[in-house]
C-alpha cells in the first residue's frame, strides 16, 4: 500500500472498461454441459498466494457448473488457458490492486503486477462475469449452470483508493470486494498511551502529561513540547520497528479523549497555528525526520481537526482526518463555510497530499436504530476523491450490526473501489440478490424514509436517538407507513424461510424505534402505557408482545450489542422490563408536589419538578426521565399531602462521567411532619469513584424509624465542576436524579 495517488494510474483509472460483448466470433464457451477443456496455467515458480487464487477460480467453477479445470503449469496447445500474467515493471500503472481481464484467441488472461492485483481480478470475474455474489460474511450466492459462455471481454480496473477499509475481520468478505487490511500498520491510531505510558511514568514525571487548569492529568494526551517525550517516543518506535520491520506506517497521535496540553509552551504554539494540531504536526514532523524510510500517521480528530495556519506535513507524514462530527442527512461538500468538515478537506489538501480518511457510516449510540444515509455515501466519497484523498476507511462495526449493515458494506465496498459506481445498480443488485420478491418492498421503504428525512430538514447524527417528530422521517405517520410495508413484505414472503429471515432481520431497526418512542412517551396513544380501571399505568399488551419479539429476534440474528459499548439484547429487555415494572408501580409520592430549590435544567424532562413524582422510572440513559441539574445541587422537597408512616425511601442517581455526569458528593434526606422541623435521617457519600467509566444508575434507599411524615426533602451536592482529569475540566459537572419513590 502507498498512500500517492500517480498521474499513471489516474489516467488509467479514468480509462477504465467494463465487460463488453463483441461479435458471436469472439464468445468463449468456457464450459459446455458440465465439460471444459481448458486449464488455468500458473508459472512453475508460483507463490503459495497465486496459487490459492488459482485454486479459488477452479473450486468455483466446478460449484457452478460440475466442470473439473485443472490447475496446471503447461498450458493447452490449443489455448483454450486461464492465465495469470504479472507484468513485473508496470508498464499499465496497475499499481498493487489493478489489474486487466482481456479475452483472446479463446483465452482468458488476469493481467495485474501485484498477486494482490491477480485476486482482485479473479474475484472480479468470478463476480462480474460468473454471476457470483458475497453479500455478507455468511451468505453468498452461486449460481448453478452446465454451460459458462463468455462474451469479448476487456476490462481494466484500478481503484481510485490506493487503501480501501471497512472494519471487518473476516477474510474472506474482505478479499472479494477487494478491502485493505491493515497488514503494514505497526501502530494504528491512539498510540499516545502506547509510547508513553502514564502507569509507567506519570507518578515521576507528570511533566509529560497534559496540563489542564494548572494541574497535570495522566488521563488527556502528551505535552508535546517537552523534550523527554520526543526522545521517549522516537525510542519506543525504533525499538517497535526493529521488532516489525516490515510495518511502514506507524502511528503518533492522540489518545481516543481530548485535554490537549495548556502548559505556556504548548499553548504558545497552538496560538501561534490557530489549532490545536499545530503541537501536533510540529512534534510529529520531528518523528518523521528520524524515521525518512517509514511513514508516520497522526489524527486531526475533534479537537485537532482544523489544519494549522502554519506548519505543513512532511512528506513521509500521513494525516488522519476524522469526520466524525459531521451531519450525515446531507453529502459533506453541502457546507465548505469556515469550520466545517468540508472546509477543513480543502485546507488539508492544501497543505500535503497524504490524507487518509476516517469516515463514520452509522448511528454508534443506537446501532438498531433507522438511520436513513444511504443516499450520501457516493457524494461523500467522490468529495473525497476529487480532493486528493487516496486512502479512505468507512467506519462501521466489525461484526456487521445495525440497521441495513449488509447492504451498507456491500455498497460502501464498491463504491471504495470505484466512488462513480451506478450506485442505483448496486443496490437494486444486492436488494434482488439478498431479499429476492421483497426486493421492490425494501426498496420502498429505503426510499420513503430517505424522502422524508429529506423534505424533514432534520439532521442525523451518529450519536442520535430515534426521538419522536411532529413531521420527520421517524414521525408518528411515518413509522405507520413504514409498518404497512414491511407487513406487505412478510405476507410476500411468507412460504420463503430463507428472505422471511432477511425481512424479519431489516425490521428491527423499526421494531427499536418503535420501543424506543414508546418509552418516551410513556402515556397516550403512541406510549407504552395506558391506565386501568383504578387509574394506574399498565403496560400496553402490544409492547410487552414488541419487547419480547425485538429481543428473541435480536438473539436469533446474532446482534451482540445494541450500541457502540454495550447493552446487549438480553440487558435491553431487562432494563426495559425494569422500566415497565417500575413505572407501574404505585408509591406514597407518586403525583405529589415537588418543590425545588433550585430549578432544573430545561434540557432534560422540560426541567419539571413533577418528573420526580410522575411514576416515571429511569434506566441507564440521560435522555430518558431524569431530571438534570448542572453545575448546581438538587434540593427537592415533596409533600405527601398529609402526615403518614414512612418505611423507605428510594431514588437512584446517574453516573455517565462521558457526558460529564456525576454522581454526587453526598445525598442527604430528611423528614417533617410540618416543614419546619426537620429530622436528618442519612447522608450517603457517592458509590462510584467519579472515573467510573460507562453509564451506570446507580439505586438510592434508606429505611426510616421516625414518626409520621409529611414532607421529604433530598439534598444531592454537586462537585460543580469536572475535574482536571476530565475531558471537560473546568466545565460545570451534571447530576441526574430519578422518581423519588416513598413506601
Amino acid at each position: 500500500m502507498r498512500l500517492r495517488w500517480t498521474l499513471l494510474s489516474l489516467f488509467a483509472a479514468l480509462l477504465v472498461t467494463t465487460p463488453g460483448v463483441g461479435d458471436e466470433s469472439s464468445e468463449i464457451n468456457l464450459v459446455v454441459d458440465g465439460v471444459s477443456d481448458y486449464r488455468i496455467v500458473l508459472p512453475a515458480d508460483s507463490s503459495p498466494e497465486l496459487s490459492a487464487h488459482a485454486t479459488l477460480l477452479h473450486t468455483t467453477i466446478r460449484r457452478i457448473s460440475g466442470a473439473v479445470i485443472p490447475v496446471v503449469t503447461t498450458p493447452n496447445p490449443a489455448g483454450h488457458n486461464i492465465r495469470f500474467i504479472l507484468d513485473e515493471h508496470d508498464t499499465i500503472g496497475y499499481g498493487v490492486d489493478g489489474f486487466r481481464i482481456l479475452t483472446t484467441d479463446k483465452s482468458v488472461r488476469f493481467y495485474a503486477h501485484t498477486e494482490r492485483g491477480i485476486r482482485n481480478a479473479v474475484y472480479t470475474f468470478l463476480e462480474s462475469c460468473l454471476g457470483c455474489r458475497k453479500w455478507s460474511e455468511t451468505d453468498e450466492f452461486i449460481p448453478q449452470r452446465k454451460t459458462i459462455t463468455l462474451p469479448f471481454i476487456d476490462d481494466t480496473q484500478i481503484p481510485r483508493f490506493h487503501f480501501r477499509m471497512q472494519d471487518f475481520k473476516d477474510p474472506g468478505y474482505n478479499a472479494w470486494h477487494k478491502l485493505s487490511s491493515l497488514e503494514e500498520w505497526g501502530l494504528f491510531v491512539h498510540t499516545f498511551d502506547d509510547l508513553v505510558p502514564p502507569e509507567r511514568y506519570f507518578d515521576d514525571h507528570p511533566e509529560y502529561f497534559s496540563e489542564n487548569l494548572g494541574v497535570r492529568t495522566p488521563e488527556g494526551q502528551l505535552c508535546l513540547s517537552n523534550p523527554d517525550v520526543f526522545r521517549i517516543v522516537v525510542d519506543e518506535l525504533r525499538h517497535r520497528m526493529e521488532e516489525n520491520p516490515d510495518a511502514h506506517y506507524w502511528s503518533v497521535s492522540q489518545n481516543d479523549t481530548y485535554l490537549p496540553c495548556t502548559c505556556d509552551d504548548c499553548r504558545a504554539i497552538d496560538d501561534e497555528e490557530g489549532s490545536h494540531s499545530g503541537s501536533i504536526i510540529r512534534f510529529v514532523n520531528r518523528v518523521a525526520a528520524e524515521f525518512p524510510d517509514k511513514t508516520i500517521s497522526t489524527l486531526a480528530y475533534q479537537y485537532s481537526r482544523h489544519a494549522p495556519a502554519i506548519t505543513r506535513p512532511v512528506q513521509n507524514v500521513n494525516i488522519m482526518l476524522c469526520s466524525i462530527e459531521c451531519d450525515r442527512s446531507r453529502p459533506i461538500a453541502a457546507d465548505t463555510s469556515a469550520g466545517s468538515f468540508a472546509r477543513d478537506v480543502l485546507d488539508w489538501s492544501e497543505l500535503t497530499d497524504n490524507i487518509f480518511l476516517w469516515d463514520y457510516v452509522i448511528q454508534f449510540r443506537n446501532l438498531m436504530s433507522p438511520f436513513p444515509n444511504l443516499h450520501i455515501l457516493q457524494p461523500n466519497l467522490q468529495f473525497f476523491a476529487e480532493h486528493g484523498i487516496t486512502a479512505v476507511f468507512e467506519q462501521g462495526l466489525r461484526n456487521m450490526q445495525g440497521e441495513f449493515a449488509e447492504l451498507r458494506a456491500y455498497m460502501l465496498a464498491k463504491l471504495l473501489w470505484d466512488p462513480y459506481v451506478d450506485a442505483d445498480s448496486v443496490m437494486t443488485d444486492f436488494l434482488t440478490g439478498y431479499y429476492g420478491n421483497d426486493a421492490p418492498q425494501i426498496r420502498r421503504y429505503i426510499e420513503t424514509m430517505h424522502a422524508a428525512l429529506d423534505q424533514s430538514g432534520e439532521g442525523l447524527s451518529s450519536f442520535g436517538y430515534p426521538f419522536p417528530s411532529e413531521h420527520g422521517y421517524l414521525s408518528a405517520a411515518m413509522i405507520d407507513s413504514y409498518r404497512v410495508i414491511f407487513d406487505d413484505a412478510e405476507a410476500t414472503v411468507a412460504g420463503q424461510p430463507v428472505f422471511r429471515e432477511r425481512v424479519w432481520q431489516a425490521r428491527l431497526p423499526l421494531q427499536y424505534a418503535r420501543l424506543e418512542q414508546a418509552k418516551l412517551l410513556a402515556d397516550g396513544p403512541r406510549g407504552c402505557f395506558d391506565l386501568d380501571d383504578h387509574g394506574l399505568r399498565r403496560v400496553k399488551p402490544e409492547f410487552d408482545a414488541l419487547l419480547d419479539t425485538f429481543t428473541v429476534r435480536c438473539e436469533r440474528y446474532h446482534v451482540i450489542r445494541l450500541w457502540e459499548h454495550g447493552i446487549a439484547p438480553s440487558e435491553y429487555h431487562d432494563t426495559t422490563r425494569s422500566f415497565f415494572d417500575g413505572s407501574t408501580t404505585p408509591h406514597l409520592a407518586l403525583e405529589c408536589p415537588v418543590q425545588l430549590a433550585t430549578p432544573a435544567s430545561a434540557k432534560y424532562h422540560d426541567g419539571e419538578a413533577h418528573a420526580l413524582t410522575d411514576g416515571l422510572v429511569a434506566w441507564n440513559d440521560y435522555n430518558m426521565h431524569w431530571l438534570g441539574f448542572e453545575g448546581e445541587d438538587m434540593d427537592a422537597t415533596i409533600d405527601l399531602g398529609h402526615a403518614q408512616p414512612v418505611d423507605r425511601i428510594e431514588t437512584a442517581f446517574l453516573q455517565d462521567q462521558m457526558a460529564w455526569i456525576f454522581l454526587p458528593v453526598t445525598v442527604t434526606v430528611s423528614v417533617s411532619e410540618d416543614g419546619n422541623t426537620w429530622v436528618p435521617i442519612a447522608t450517603v457519600p457517592a458509590q462510584l469513584a467519579p472515573d467510573h467509566d460507562g453509564a451506570v444508575r446507580v439505586p438510592f434507599r434508606v429505611t426510616l424509624s421516625a414518626g409520621p411524615v409529611r414532607f421529604i426533602r433530598v439534598h444531592a451536592v454537586n462537585q460543580k465542576q469536572c475535574p482536571p482529569w476530565h475531558k471537560g475540566a473546568g466545565g460545570p459537572a451534571w447530576v441526574f436524579c430519578d422518581e423519588i419513590r416513598v413506601y
